[in-house]
């Protein structure tokens, strides 16, 4: 049984996983977890289809659904011997494995599983395995992990182009990157904006202005765009982008402190890599942000920053983020004052 788990550090190849498993069949565990929900739940089709061929049935196939966990259950599904197919396959769906008290009787069911059963622990977007417990550890020794994460600049970009291409439109490269930009970089909240833009754009190609009029924001592209227009001195422009920001009910002031937070840390990154000489690449590798595109803008946003004042900005987000939490105040007044302080340019030098 496979020990090896693909490291947090590095982006999951998709493909090769699929191929391993078509080329070497399935293995007796397998632990599925990570932000990219729609890649893991295509890897778990593929899986379920190798160990299953004839289809699900009650006989072969068993799921058990969390968050708690029923151990004889768990038992009697993993022993329960096919019936007319060679495997059985049990999927064992979002348990709180970071809590669950049982679990010298799950190790002893994981590591007692028959060569003819496949079992997936399946977690949710949400859900990550702490490795300081001893169940955890335990998993990890017998299964092989896979941890379902944002894909490649390369490996996304083909996959929006080929989603736009089954809705009968090419799509500019400027456009995707932009997509990925203000959308994310999850397949299955970018799977509704490309049919929103698909939908939208009047050409036979989609283009960046396309995908500007229609598609989603995600509040990190929100808060960028605000600190590039105060980058660029557009003060009315970001009294506008800060006021949607407030307005918005599903945008926590807390939450918005932390992302204008890193933000500002990268900004100062890509100042850092301007003085020094050290190009956009250095942002990729310090691993400030994912993509060559983003690395580009950051530093373009950078040049209209002193070191200074984004050593401030950081403070700011810092102590804002520290009063937000320990005064009890108006946590929306001070977002609104941290942004404020920033684009007046505080302790600029």
């Amino acid at each position: 049984m496979a020990k090896k788990r693909s490291s947090e550090e590095e982006k999951l190849n998709y493909n090769q996983e699929v191929r391993r498993l078509k080329d070497e069949g399935p293995e007796r565990l397998y632990l599925l977890w990570g932000p990219e929900d729609y890649l893991r739940e295509c890897f778990l089709t593929e899986l379920r289809k190798i160990c299953l061929p004839e289809g699900e049935d009650s006989f072969s196939f068993r799921r058990l659904n969390g968050p708690d966990l029923d151990v004889q259950a768990m038992r009697e599904a993993v022993d329960a011997m096919p019936f007319l197919t060679e495997r059985s396959f049990v999927e064992i769906r979002d348990v709180d494995w970071n809590r669950l008290k049982e679990s010298d009787a799950v190790l002893n069911v994981l590591r007692d599983l028959p060569d003819y059963c496949t079992v997936a622990l399946v977690q949710g977007a949400a859900f990550e395995p702490d490795g300081r417990i001893k169940l955890v550890k335990g998993m990890r020794a017998l299964a092989r992990e896979l941890k379902f994460t944002a894909q490649s600049q390369d490996a996304l970009i083909r996959w929006i182009s080929k989603r736009f291409a089954a809705a009968g439109k090419s799509v500019e490269l400027e456009a995707a990157q932009r997509l990925i930009f203000v959308s994310g970089d999850l397949m299955n909240r970018l799977i509704p904006e490309i049919e929103k833009v698909a939908a939208y754009a009047k050409g036979e190609k989609v283009t960046a202005a396309d995908v500007d009029a229609v598609a989603s924001h995600i509040p990190e592209a929100v808060i960028f765009e605000m600190t590039d227009c105060i980058s660029r001195k557009e003060f009315n422009v970001t009294l506008s982008i800060l006021a949607e920001l407030l307005a918005d009910k599903n945008s926590e002031p807390i939450a918005m402190i932390g992302m204008l937070a890193m933000q500002m840390r990268n900004l100062y990154a890509a100042r850092l890599a301007l003085e020094k000489g050290l190009g956009a690449n250095f942002l990729l590798e310090s691993g400030a942000v994912k993509y060559d595109f983003q690395a580009r803008k950051l530093v373009q946003a950078a040049r209209g920053y002193t070191l200074e004042r984004l050593i401030r900005a950081v403070e700011l987000c810092a102590e804002t983020d520290y009063r937000m939490k320990s005064s009890g105040g108006d946590s929306a007044a001070l977002f609104q004052d941290a942004v404020l302080r920033i684009a007046a340019g505080e302790c600029d030098a």
